[in-house]
């Protein structure tokens, strides 16, 4: 497609996006009396409409029902986990039984470590990327703290070739049978969160299971954005949060995935809960845990349903509108289109940026991330001011990450003409 910068062009591409009307079906935050142009998807996705309906449901089921709401509810309590695994599983190219919502994020990391992390004296060491989303760092830190080394030790930090942002997947590769006989688990973001980098999970997958390392990803910026298949990738684990491009509330409930090769391995050491307990006997209550053998038997206790009545409102949408691969189809477009009027804004205007993100687009998802030499904080200031939505990460990066679901070809052709006052010729 040959791109223009013209707002009669990106009108013309909204009016032929299949997804268009999917944007009214969420709440556009207003600033100065109007919609704002919101593109923190990447950081809070936006409310749908339908989460406040699905959550008075189970408010009047537990006005009505009280305690039966867990068996005779509209959606049964007991069971309100399952509602959402057959919508996680196509997002991650998984089995319904690889997958459940549970937990947070960084919890669901450690408790996932507790399993695929198990060190000995010679095979001990963790590799990561070169800072990764701060709270990683600090869970695989305490990790092999909690088995007796260092994160000096154990920990190796994958980090971009010397004047370069982004990994290079030759060099992971590389680093990962350099490390080979001590190497014990490689745990990455799937999709950088400063960057929008998207690695190649199924190669590094490959390379870890060949040095005889456990592989899995922090997929937080990932799901919902990119498609993936976990399962014939054989990722051994991965976690997420559900409050970026999966838009279920500021600190919504996760997800975690576990392939199902290491699902009937009870040698697993795992921290046990009822609700990993097997289902058919569970309200036994038997002092001795038997494992469900999914992806379930890794929770702890029963599903936090208001939050997982949003999360559903969410999911129910994202399968409405076909999927990853109708989203991923207009991402592609859409971000690609972002990038063209920002280069040319740039060639126009001389205005002093980078963008970090890779411009391939198998290398990226939606979000792309402006470094600026100076004056990043003040243009950011001013984009604010004028209806934008946007994220600031010091020192001087704006992350911008134009969603398919809401956001349209005049969002982010209004978005470059603000930022450097009006630069195309209409």
């Amino acid at each position: 497609m040959t791109f223009q910068a013209t707002a009669s062009f990106a009108a013309e591409l909204d009016q032929q996006d299949p997804l268009r009307l999917f944007r009214d079906r969420f709440f556009i935050p207003p600033v100065n009396g109007k919609p704002s142009i919101y593109m923190c998807g990447n950081s809070l996705g936006l409310q749908p409409k339908s989460a406040k309906t699905l959550i008075e449901t189970e408010l009047n089921d537990w006005a009505g029902l009280g305690v039966e709401g867990h068996v005779h509810g509209k959606n049964p309590w007991l069971y309100y986990h399952h509602f959402t695994q057959e919508a996680l599983s196509k997002l991650l190219g998984a089995r319904k039984k690889e997958v459940v919502a549970m937990g947070s994020l960084t919890n669901n990391l450690h408790l996932l470590l507790i399993s695929f992390y198990r060190p000995t004296t010679k095979c001990y060491k963790v590799l990561i990327e070169h800072r990764p989303f701060p709270s990683d760092q600090y869970a695989v830190d305490s990790q092999v703290r909690m088995h007796g080394f260092t994160p000096e030790q154990a920990v190796i930090e994958m980090k971009p070739r010397s004047g370069e942002v982004n990994l290079r997947t030759d060099d992971i590769l590389a680093t990962i049978k350099e490390h080979a006989d001590e190497l014990a688990v490689v745990i990455m973001g799937g999709v950088h969160f400063y960057t929008g980098e998207l690695l190649d999970m199924q190669a590094i997958t490959a390379a870890a299971h060949e040095a005889g390392a456990t592989c899995g990803f922090d997929l937080a910026h990932a799901i919902g954005n990119v498609p993936m298949q976990l399962h014939d990738w054989s990722v051994d684990f991965a976690c997420w949060c559900s409050y970026k491009y999966l838009n279920s509330g500021p600190g919504g409930v996760a997800g975690i995935f576990v392939h199902e090769k290491h699902h009937t391995n009870d040698a697993i050491i795992r921290l046990e809960g009822w609700w990993g307990h097997d289902e058919a006997n569970r309200f036994k209550m038997e002092n001795k845990f038997v494992s469900m053998h999914t992806a379930e038997s890794w929770q702890l206790s029963n599903a936090p349903v208001f939050p997982m009545a949003i999360h559903k409102a969410a999911l129910d949408i994202v399968e409405e509108a076909g999927g990853i691969q109708a989203m991923r189809k207009k991402s592609e477009v859409l971000t690609s289109y972002f990038e063209f009027l920002l280069l040319k804004a740039k060639a126009t205007s001389g205005a002093d940026f980078t963008i970090l993100t890779p411009s391939a687009i198998e290398q990226r998802g939606c979000q792309l991330s402006l470094s600026f030499a100076s004056n990043g904080k003040a243009i950011h200031e001013r984009l604010t001011e004028q209806g934008v939505i946007a994220d600031w990460r010091e020192p001087g990066v704006i992350r911008m990450a134009p969603v398919p679901l809401y956001n349209s070809f005049t969002d982010v052709y209004r978005l470059v003409s603000l930022m450097f006052n009006n630069p195309f010729e209409n």
